[in-house]
């Protein structure tokens, strides 16, 4: 049963099971829930939402790699919570959710630095921890695109 609930939690109920690239589908996955459910964009909840999920995941997650090995593909409640923060109290439009869900993957598929770093942290910790981080410096980077459209008067004032 505690094998059950933890598939059903880390492949956020079944998305984990997509044939071809599981996590930027759950990325997809998550913008778009973004975009269509508006109380997301209230900052406190969807914090409250990637806490929650990055609890349930590390737990779910370290289950998972017993059973299945190192970061198992099918595991995916990490790209949902990274890619949530990589939202995190954006401006509303369209280009900051492309630019969240480009630099989220970006970040999460290369890695650089610390993102590699926290990949090899034990358990749940390294498969949620790394997405974290990609979410993190996703966000930062949408915002600093989103600053010098603004110089160049291509994006509204913030």
């Amino acid at each position: 049963m505690k094998l059950l609930t933890a598939k059903i939690i880390s492949t956020c109920f079944g998305i984990g099971y997509f044939p071809f690239a599981p996590g930027t589908f759950t990325s997809i996955v998550a913008v778009l829930c973004y975009f269509f459910i508006p109380a997301l964009h209230n900052p406190l909840l969807l914090l409250s939402l990637v806490v929650l999920c990055s609890a349930a995941g590390i737990w779910a997650g370290g289950l998972m790699e017993e059973h299945y090995g190192n970061d198992p593909s099918i595991v995916t409640i990490d790209e949902l919570a990274g890619q949530w923060l990589a939202l995190l109290a954006l401006p509303e439009g369209i280009l900051p959710l492309l630019l969240s869900l480009a630099f989220f993957r970006f970040f999460d598929i290369a890695k650089p630095g610390p993102v590699d770093a926290a990949q090899r942290l034990a358990g749940g910790w390294g498969i949620m921890i790394d997405d974290l981080l990609a979410g993190f410096f996703a966000n930062l980077s949408a915002r600093i695109v989103l600053v010098i459209l603004t110089l160049f008067h291509m994006w509204p004032s913030l």
